[in-house]
Parts: C-alpha cells; sequence; structure tokens
C-alpha cells in the first residue's frame, strides 16, 4: 500500500477551485445545449449525417461534466 498524505485545503483555495469547477460545468452544459440546438437544426433540414458525430460529442461533454462532479465530491 502507497501511503499518501492528506491534503488541507484552506477554505479559500477550496471556494476558488469549486467556483472553478462550477464555472467549467456551466460552460460545458450550455455547449451541449448549442449542440442539441444546432444538431436539432440541422436534422429537421435533412442533414442526417450530422447525429452520430453530435452524439460522440455530447457523450463526451457528460464524460467531462461527471468526472469534474466527481472530482468535487472528492474534495
Amino acid at each position: 500500500m502507497s501511503w499518501r498524505p492528506e491534503r488541507h485545503w484552506a477554505r479559500a483555495q477550496r471556494t476558488t477551485i469549486v467556483h472553478g469547477v462550477l464555472c467549467m460545468l456551466l460552460i460545458l452544459v450550455a455547449l451541449q445545449l448549442w449542440l442539441l440546438t444546432a444538431t436539432m437544426n440541422a436534422f429537421l433540414g435533412g442533414d442526417d449525417g450530422v447525429v452520430w458525430p453530435a452524439l460522440g460529442a455530447s457523450a463526451a461533454c457528460l464524460a467531462l461534466n461527471l468526472g469534474l462532479l466527481r472530482y468535487l465530491g472528492r474534495l
């Protein structure tokens, strides 16, 4: 077993980290909303080729959001 020292963050440092992560989450959610809007616009316009790449990009955003939330939970 490897020994890992516990990190004791000061309250100001923890608050700064939480605010930064929440800003990144907000940007990713806004990106997903824009992606959904653009994909639906293209799909309803008859362009079926953008659906699967948009799904992959949205899944990547979801994975990033879940990873950031998990980081916040461990913080």
